[in-house]
């Protein structure tokens, strides 16, 4: 289908034990980065390309995230 709607992307498989969810913002651009930073190691997972609130929801619904347990880094 060519016009049609755009298909949902599928979660990336990752290991969530021990990490944090974190959106890391550009303070010279904006641009937000959702993903899961190693507390311990400081490695940072990108995951997902923030534009506007309905792709941060898709964030927390694919994930399984609470929006209280995210951190902002700029």
């Amino acid at each position: 289908m060519m016009f049609g709607r755009k298909k949902r992307q599928t979660a990336i498989p990752y290991d969530k034990t021990g990490k944090v969810p974190v959106i890391r913002s550009s303070i010279c651009t904006g641009e937000q980065v959702a993903g899961f930073k190693d507390p311990v190691s400081g490695k940072f997972q990108e995951l997902m390309l923030i534009r506007n609130d309905k792709d941060f929801q898709e964030f927390l619904e694919q994930y399984q995230v609470r929006e209280s347990d995210i951190q902002r880094e700029w």
